[in-house]
């Protein structure tokens, strides 16, 4: 029986006339609405004709988790009366609950991926409902570009709704052909924002970890929402790990603490959207909280204000889930919950200063993550490069790039980036391509049931309690009967299936742990480790990882690492899961990585020449070389000035002045006149260094290139040029005394230090290439008494003053009162008299 009373109390009801219209006209809307309205569930039924409202019609709700996926199926098959399998159904990885009557069905967004690459039509769909939109997960945003390049080229009666839970709906209109926007408003009641910022500073957080700091205090809060509050409390924490240990110190608090998370069991999950059966509750979630499922009987939201969003570092071939501090949407988000059924109160777990800080929205998946999938995707639909696709962010090129040559190295794209049929077969496992490829090659080496053992261990880390060997983890979760085994076996299975009975060696043996590094290897080979001693390790990727002190690996010759993550501070990554393998398994898995040859490069000060056979930066063997080859010599040697400065050639006092005039004259005069700073010349050290560079060998062959001689090559001799060198920025100036004075270039302008007295009868500065020299009088003991770029001025306004100081403490020197009247001089007056 329809529980008719309960969808006309959804808000979203308002909004479905509007929404109708704007499907009949033009195929494509919008829907806004907040959490709570009912968009995820009545507006699928209405869709689909169940409320007897329209024609029957096939709708699929796209969700992006599991969790909120098996909720809105298991929530419309209530509405009607149902269990799932009836009308309403889902289909989630491992799992699928639908049967002939199916009208409704939720799928997870990578579901929907595999099922568009096998029928790009959508056989007998009407309508497709993207919701969540507005989280910006990946496989939602290509859903939607698919979807739409479905509607444009064979499908264009094929219904699409974007919805989304904020009001941030610009782009998703623009995307879809300036479609219409239909809001619908909620139900929502005032909500009391207290800030609860720790009492001390807690450390920020960084890859997974957390300040064990901030989650006593965000227990505290807890507890202190709970004296202070009626009604359930709601707490956002960013992962399963946090909820844990938050969980933990709210033992013995009076009211039943639930875990919500993606990995919580079914049971669990049901319990939590039930409400609760009269005691109070606090219901402790990630953020699949924020939107996709909504608890019943929150009045109380503490927010610990962090969240979990994918990184990857392409240099390192790391890439992971990391901590981040949560935007301000889903800061607003989160408060929501707490007025969905009455007035409430958000505790955010921060200092209200820090909150204009935030973020304004959750960095969209598609600039952050790991693109091999993706790529992957986008190459079985025939646009390897992504250029056609409608996506509301383009991929970046450096992650594109990455994801190419990975998909490129395990053979599922060509070297035009074109699927091969490989490739096409790793799409259809439901797996990041890397474990594909583990999957495939492994079960060839270790047999199917057990590759995909270990590749179910990997697609899904296990808890940190299994510990961070891989193949003990493996025997832990055969005989576990925790959830994390219950799902892990269901992958098993899945994956098992997907092989075939058919499958290459399945017959094969071997110990668990051999399968396990192997199998981890294939999955990731640019982590293949070698001991460098005492618990640290070099990855092929050129990354070091270090081991726990307690780990039982420490002692292992070779790892294969499957994750690890590395803090933005830390020299190192940390190895938190991982299997040990020996040197043949890891040239198996990594035999691409291996590269012999000659090296010579610049080591510690030196030229260092050796024949290296490497598997990545990990250095399998070293002999040294006797005759290298002399472009190699020539290229570390060039490494070497780069690294330590010209320096290292020989410079006169000569030679530095000539770079110095010649320094001057590129500033002043441009070209000819060559750019001598230490960028030009070293991109340029044919043009100067030859032939000496070429013929030397070593650091103390650098020492002897003449460095003054060898910038003289660079003068513009073709022009003729050259010879006013001396003319245009000479060395020495001869002043009135007959004295040559040495012109220092090292300034803005060139210097002129020179006795006041052997400057008499000098009327006017001297320039060079026409920039006035910037003169240094000096006392008759060398001490400077004045600086002056225009002479004339300072005999007629400087002179008198400096005059009479100099007088009184050089009384045996000339001083007359017009020295334009006098011989200039270096010499005393008793000296001038007896000449």
């Amino acid at each position: 029986m329809i529980r008719t009373e309960a969808l006309d109390r959804l808000p979203v009801r308002t909004a479905v006339p509007a929404l109708r219209r704007a499907l009949d006209d033009r195929g494509v809307a919008v829907l806004c609405a907040p959490p709570g309205t009912g968009k995820t569930t009545l507006v699928p039924l209405v869709l689909a004709g169940l409320t007897g409202e329209g024609p029957v019609r096939r709708v699929v709700v796209a969700e992006p988790r599991r969790i909120a996926a098996r909720a809105a199926a298991r929530r419309m098959a209530w509405l009607l009366g149902e269990q799932p399998g009836g009308r309403i159904g889902f289909t989630v990885r491992g799992e699928r609950v639908v049967g002939r009557d199916t009208v409704v069905e939720v799928v997870t967004t990578g579901v929907l991926l595999q099922r568009l690459q096998r029928d790009q039509e959508l056989a007998g769909v009407d309508a497709v409902i993207i919701d969540e939109c507005h989280e910006r997960h990946l496989d939602a945003d290509t859903v939607a570009a698919f979807l739409l390049d479905v509607r444009e080229a064979i499908r264009p009666d094929l219904r699409l709704v974007a919805a989304s839970a904020t009001t941030d709906a610009e782009g998703w209109a623009r995307l879809l052909g300036d479609a219409p926007v239909v809001e619908a408003q909620g139900v929502s009641h005032p909500v009391e924002v207290l800030w609860a910022p720790p009492a001390r500073p807690v450390k920020p957080p960084h890859g997974m970890r957390v300040d064990p700091a901030l989650l006593t205090h965000v227990a505290a809060t807890v507890r202190r929402a709970l004296g202070e509050r009626e009604g359930d409390v709601l707490c956002f924490l960013p992962g399963v790990g946090e909820i844990g240990r938050v969980a933990g110190q709210l033992a013995g608090v009076d009211a039943e603490v639930l875990q919500v998370h993606g990995r919580a069991p079914a049971a669990v999950q049901d319990a939590v959207l039930a409400g609760s059966s009269g005691g109070r509750r606090v219901v402790l979630a990630t953020s699949v909280a924020e939107s996709s499922l909504t608890v019943p009987g929150v009045r109380v939201v503490v927010d610990s204000g962090l969240a979990r969003e994918p990184r990857t570092d392409h240099a390192r071939g790391l890439s992971a889930l990391t901590t981040v501090r949560a935007s301000q949407a889903a800061g607003r988000q989160r408060a929501g919950r707490a007025g969905r059924e009455a007035p409430g109160a958000v505790y955010r777990c921060w200092d209200q200063a820090e909150d204009g800080r935030l973020a304004r929205f959750p960095s969209p998946e598609i600039k952050v993550a790991d693109l091999a999938a993706f790529a992957l995707q986008a190459a079985c639909w025939g646009d390897p490069d992504a250029s056609s696709l409608a996506l509301l962010d383009p991929p970046p090129a450096g992650a594109m790039g990455a994801a190419r040559e990975v998909l490129e190295a395990i053979g599922a794209v060509d070297g035009g980036g074109r699927v091969t049929e490989r490739g096409v077969r790793m799409s259809r496992l439901g797996l990041h391509p890397r474990l594909a490829r583990a999957l495939l090659d492994g079960a060839r080496e270790v047999g199917a049931r057990r590759a995909a053992e270990v590749v179910a261990l990997l697609s899904e880390e296990p808890p940190r309690e299994y510990g961070d060997d891989l193949a003990a983890a493996l025997r832990t979760a055969r005989r576990g009967q925790d959830g994390y085994a219950a799902r892990w076996k269901q992958e098993v299975r899945r994956l098992s299936s997907s092989l075939g009975s058919g499958s290459p060696g399945t017959g094969k043996g071997g110990s668990d742990d051999a399968a396990a590094g192997l199998v981890a290897a294939l999955a990731f080979p640019e982590r293949v480790a070698r001991a460098r001693g005492d618990g640290a390790f070099l990855m092929a990727s050129g990354t070091g990882a270090e081991l726990r002190d307690s780990s039982r690996l420490r002692s292992a010759p070779w790892l294969a690492v499957a994750v690890a993550d590395r803090p933005s501070h830390a020299a190192s990554a940390r190895v938190r899961l991982a299997a040990v393998i020996d040197e043949s398994t890891a040239l198996l898995a990594s035999g691409h990585l291996r590269v012999r040859g000659e090296e010579v490069r610049w080591v510690d000060g030196e030229v260092v020449a050796r024949a290296v056979d490497r598997l990545g930066a990990v250095e399998l063997a070293v002999r040294p070389l006797k005759q290298p080859d002399p472009e190699l010599v020539r290229g570390a040697l060039v490494e070497g000035l780069r690294r330590e400065g010209l320096e290292l050639l020989r410079w006169t006092r000569d030679s530095e002045q000539l770079r110095l005039r010649l320094a001057f004259l590129h500033r002043v005069l441009g070209p000819p006149w060559p750019d001598v700073s230490d960028g030009a010349l070293l991109a340029e050290t044919g043009a100067w260094l030859e032939p000496e560079l070429s013929r030397a060998r070593r650091r103390a062959d650098l020492g002897r290139i003449d460095a003054g001689q060898a910038l003289r090559r660079l003068l513009p001799w073709a022009t003729g040029e050259a010879v006013r060198l001396d003319e245009l920025a000479p060395e020495r100036i001869e002043v009135p005394s007959g004295s040559r004075i040495r012109v220092e270039y090292g300034g803005e302008q060139p210097v002129l230090a020179v006795k006041l007295q052997e400057l008499f009868g000098m009327g006017e500065t001297p320039r060079v290439a026409g920039v006035p020299v910037l003169v240094h009088l000096l006392s008759p003991a060398g001490r400077p008494a004045a600086v002056t770029a225009d002479l004339a001025s300072f005999w007629q306004e400087g002179y008198r003053a400096v005059r009479a100081e100099l007088r009184g403490r050089y009384p045996k020197h000339p001083w007359p009162e017009d020295p334009a009247t006098v011989p200039a001089t270096r010499f005393t007056s008793a000296r001038l008299k007896r000449s």
